[in-house]
């Protein structure tokens, strides 16, 4: 017997879920309730590909092996340093009878749900992918349970472009349902972003229904430049935020975010030195989205937050202990949100913002050239970055 959660799918330890799973069953043969998934394309969190490279010092054979490596031994990719995965791409093979994901064969999908819990088998040895960027094509297949969350590919996207705005589609949504419940005077209350029309998240085309700004929250973003870093600046804008601050650690990626026109300011300073952040800001800011995939930036997210303010999470490389104890140690009055990457319609809300705010796109047609070698800014294709 199936169970919606996959605790079927656990090997071990036993009694966990699949995402604090050691080991998953990645057999292809589905339950009633079950959805198999032909994998075309993985993108590995940034936070993980990140910890990845580094530790085989931009080796990328040696990252493919190690990728490879821990698929095989965990029936998922799951990073054991980081604790992260990331998400995927492909058609769907087989759906149970019984599945309440509204999915048909042939269906071109994007899962949002980490692959983390995600039971995952490769096939081809991951030969067409250099270890050398996040988006990995493969080939192999995947199995969804009952409360997973997929989204049908768009027709009008993309494809790596849309994996790469739906692996943080999470971050925009949760950034405007902050900032709408701020200019409403209710942070972080509001039961879905008005900005968004009548339905909350995923009504109506975004810029017909963006509020005035008078009255909102001033927003901070580090990693302003990056992939959720990007589109959680254009959603504080819309949703109404009075003031955007973009974060970003050079001027390569200062000059690139002052030429989007996304930020209403943009600092230059490295988020984990927490009294440099603090100077390049200023004055402190009713809410800080933090969007980088380094660690050691809770302690500056934390000083650059005004008192009774928000700070919001989207980080995997985030440390609970180090936000927690921070902001005690520093007396600090405020908010701390972890980003779980999902919202009703937060899909359809990022892909939005992708088609209607051109600087936006811009940036991820930016990130695709430098990340594959092909011409920045050309084409429709985007990818992640290491500011994701």
């Amino acid at each position: 017997m199936t169970s919606p959660i996959g605790l079927h799918r656990v090997i071990e330890p036993v009694g966990v879920l699949p995402q604090a799973a050691a080991r998953l069953d990645a057999s292809p043969a589905i339950g009633r309730d079950e959805v198999r998934i032909a994998v075309e394309r993985l993108n590995l969190d940034a936070a993980s590909f990140r910890q990845l490279a580094t530790k085989h010092g931009g080796d990328g054979d040696a990252v493919r092996a190690e990728v490879l490596s821990i698929i095989a031994k965990r029936g998922k990719m799951h990073n054991p340093v980081t604790g992260s995965g990331g998400m995927l791409i492909g058609t769907v093979e087989e759906v149970g009878p019984d599945s309440p994901l509204g999915l048909k064969p042939g269906d071109r999908v994007a899962t949002l749900v980490s692959l983390t819990l995600t039971p995952l088998a490769v096939t081809d040895g991951l030969a067409g992918w250099d270890g050398h960027g996040e988006q990995v094509p493969c080939s192999g297949h995947a199995i969804l349970f009952g409360r997973s969350i997929a989204a049908v590919l768009p027709d009008d996207l993309d494809a790596t472009l849309a994996l790469a705005v739906l692996d943080v589609c999470g971050a925009p949504a949760l950034t405007a349902r902050v900032v709408a419940g701020y200019r409403d005077g209710a942070p972080n209350r509001s039961p879905a972003v008005e900005s968004l029309g009548g339905d909350g998240l995923g009504g109506g085309p975004v810029r017909q229904s963006a509020p005035t700004r008078a009255g909102g929250p001033s927003v901070a973003v580090i990693g302003g430049a990056g992939k959720s870093g990007s589109l959680s600046l254009a959603a504080a804008r819309l949703a109404g935020a009075a003031r955007t601050v973009g974060v970003v650690p050079d001027e390569g990626e200062a000059r690139r975010l002052r030429e989007s026109g996304l930020a209403d300011r943009v600092a230059v300073a490295d988020a984990r030195n927490p009294v440099a952040l603090s100077a390049a800001l200023g004055e402190p800011v009713d809410v800080t989205v933090v969007c980088v995939d380094v660690p050691g930036c809770e302690h500056g997210a934390i000083l650059v937050t005004a008192p009774g303010g928000t700070v919001v999470f989207f980080s995997m490389a985030t440390s609970f202990a180090a936000a927690a104890l921070g902001a005690e140690g520093l007396a600090a009055d405020v908010t701390m949100l972890i980003g779980n990457g999902y919202l009703p319609g937060h899909a359809e809300y990022a892909l939005d913002l992708v088609r209607t705010v051109p600087a936006v796109r811009d940036l991820f047609a930016a990130r695709l050239g430098t990340e594959t070698g092909t011409p920045a800014g050309g084409g429709r294709g985007a990818s992640g970055t290491a500011a994701d």
